[in-house]
């Protein structure tokens, strides 16, 4: 009899590098591993106001270290992460609640182009930095290159707005602070009647070496 698959929930933000990062592993490793992958699209700033965290990149010591960080890690894990000083400052002007309601539209009505048009966010924020940015971040040419219709695409964007989007983004964003998260990617492992909280996207081997893989 095959042992029962251990569920581990991954909430992210595509305003995360570092959750791009952790993302790209577990989709690869959710095939070999005995493991139920889930997606929780949640909000980054939500969870830093909660916790009285600030973004990393706002110590300028730290920022220096993450531009060199991120793009050791992106080469080491072969995903195409660019990242320069101005993108941390665009990034954070810009925010993310926008995108990750979009992408809570999404996992509540067509789930199986979550994780596309996740990556496809990731790649606008965090690759395609020189494109203009007003477009760089609008959902619906982004879910047009996730592989949507344009129908498909305009009825998740109509959706956005809706209090049921909203509180599904507030109840995960909350499911994610009562798991003890303080940034993000934040993975949990439910193994052997216990929550296991890993905070970072370098922490993965040792989330497989507490759930036996």
């Amino acid at each position: 009899m095959a042992a029962a698959r251990t569920l581990v929930e991954l909430f992210y933000d595509v305003v995360s590098p570092y959750s791009w990062l952790g993302f790209e592993v577990l989709c690869r490793y959710q095939h070999i591993w005995n493991i139920d992958l889930r997606f929780r699209p949640a909000f980054l700033g939500g969870i830093m106001q909660a916790t009285g965290n600030k973004p990393p990149a706002m110590l300028p010591k730290r920022a220096e270290y993450l531009l060199k960080d991120i793009k050791r890690m992106g080469k080491y894990y072969q995903v195409p992460v660019q990242i320069s000083a101005d993108d941390f400052q665009r990034i954070l002007s810009k925010g993310s609640l926008g995108a990750m309601r979009f992408i809570t539209a999404i996992d509540m009505t067509q789930p199986q182009f979550l994780e596309p048009v996740s990556r496809a966010f990731w790649l606008r924020f965090w690759s395609q930095v020189s494109t203009l940015q007003s477009q760089l971040l609008a959902p619906l040419s982004v879910a047009r290159q996730a592989g949507l219709s344009s129908e498909q695409a305009q009825k998740l964007l109509d959706m956005v707005s809706s209090p049921a989007v909203k509180n599904r983004l507030r109840e995960t964003t909350e499911d994610a602070i009562k798991y003890g998260a303080f940034g993000m990617p934040a993975v949990v492992a439910h193994f052997n009647g216990e929550q296991h909280l890993f905070f970072g996207s370098d922490r993965l081997e040792l989330l497989a070496s507490v759930i036996g893989e």
